[in-house]
């Protein structure tokens, strides 16, 4: 059993260093934000994007406006993409629900499934504006019944991107701002003069939003944990290299950093996908942009079995898995650490991430290891609840609530149960005494 690599990307340790000047900038950015609110992120907005409008947040006068430059095929697309994602989203509400359950006479227990009550969802613009983002983030929190959703994208060319203003007013946005970055999550998570701060931030970005929203959880929630996108593509024999080449460059485009590796079990393969890639970067159009990821971050992984290529699978984690071989099915079964899945070779990452229903906002850097991506069940809060109903249940709890509380030495949360012993049980319990 051998696992080799045909190409490898950057050490570890180059990717750390980029990752530390980085965490200073949001630093001092998101403290900016702290001390100097509207007037900070004004700044950043006419450094960084050339944008200073009289408000970053758009009235429904310019919201109708930028949606008439959308054009009648665009907003068609826009309507059938966010109905493939409204039709799973709803699906996976109906999934959740509240229950209620007596355990035992006079003891019902149960819980709830509340919104979270404010969400930021932020849709990234620069050199790709990311339209999909809207319907992922803002249409998802929508279905989950959050009660207040703030949405903010960056300008385009000086203006608020007509599509993506449709789409994040189409998905049910409350609020929406022409603000970009690591300010705009700063903003909607600390608050301004005139930007009350939400609950909770969602949505991905760059390197600095990413970086904003690790330093602002705990303060507010976030969706997950996100870095470059990255993608893997598994594939045997039973598929070419041009098919893998395309997956994989299709996605290493979004970045100069994006991960795209090649899990295989065939070297002719292995060896025909690295020559393809070559050939593709030639005449793709994002090559300046897919050529530096490739070179600095793709790989090429020769396994001899199934076995291997699912190990190496599992350990990498990729937030996107392409699987293309004989046995589609057993990697469904056996993978346990991934984003997403894209199972067979008419699958492909490009429908997951715009239309085919499923989100794509998904965890990155191993993250797939201890969470999913966002879904309709990210924006809802399971909260339990208890109720005793008869006087013998509550003296039976109680009995045993203060034996188990002396045992930890918590005299104080023994009486909790000793009082109710007391007076629904009748019994004569010694005042910081376990009931006997």
């Amino acid at each position: 059993m051998t696992i080799s690599y045909l190409k490898q990307g950057k050490p570890d340790a180059e990717r750390a260093e980029d990752d530390a000047k980085t965490r200073k900038i949001v630093e001092d950015t998101l403290q900016d934000i702290e001390n100097y609110g509207d007037a900070a992120i004004r700044a950043l907005s006419a450094k960084f994007d050339k944008y200073e409008p009289a408000s970053f947040r758009l009235t429904t006068s310019e919201i109708e406006a930028a949606i008439q430059k959308v054009s009648a095929r665009d907003m068609d697309d826009i309507r059938f993409a966010q109905t493939q994602i409204r039709t799973f989203a709803e699906a996976q509400r109906a999934s959740m629900t509240n229950i209620e359950v007596e355990t035992m006479p006079g003891v019902i227990l149960g819980h709830r499934n509340i919104p979270v009550q404010s969400v930021g969802c932020y849709v990234p613009g620069g050199k790709f504006p990311m339209v999909a983002s809207a319907h992922m983030s803002v249409l998802t929190a929508q279905v989950a019944g959050v009660p207040r959703i703030v949405a903010s994208a960056p300008p385009v060319n000086g203006a608020p991107h007509p599509a993506i203003v449709a789409a994040m007013h189409m998905g049910g946005a409350h609020e929406i701002y022409v603000l970009g970055g690591m300010q705009a999550v700063g903003a909607m998570a600390i608050g301004t003069q005139t930007i009350d701060p939400v609950h909770m931030l969602v949505g991905p970005g760059n390197a600095f939003v990413a970086e904003a929203k690790r330093q602002l959880y705990g303060r507010v929630g976030i969706d997950l944990f996100a870095g470059p996108t990255e993608t893997m593509v598994i594939a045997d024999e039973t598929v070419d290299a041009e098919l893998c080449a395309t997956d994989l460059l299709g996605q290493a485009e979004h970045g100069y950093n994006s991960p795209a590796v090649l899990v295989t079990n065939s070297r002719k393969l292995a060896e025909d996908t690295l020559t393809e890639v070559g050939r593709l970067l030639e005449i793709l159009p994002t090559a300046d942009t897919a050529g530096i990821s490739w070179r600095d971050y793709g790989e090429v992984i020769l396994c001899d079995t199934y076995d291997e290529m699912l190990d190496v699978a599992n350990d990498i984690a990729s937030e996107h898995v392409q699987v293309m071989t004989d046995r589609d099915d057993w990697f469904l079964e056996h993978m346990h650490s991934y984003g997403a899945l894209f199972l067979g070779a008419r699958t492909n990452v490009a429908n997951g991430d715009k239309v085919i229903g499923t989100n794509h906002t998904l965890p990155t850097k191993k993250a797939g290891r201890y969470t999913g991506g966002l879904w309709v069940g990210k924006f809802l809060k399971t909260h339990s609840y208890q109720r005793i109903t008869t006087d013998q249940a509550a003296a039976e709890i109680g009995e045993y609530g203060s034996r188990l509380c002396m045992l930890e030495g918590f005299v104080g949360h023994a009486e909790q149960c000793n009082i109710r012993v007391r007076r629904y049980g009748g019994r004569n319990v010694a005042y910081g005494k376990a009931v006997e």
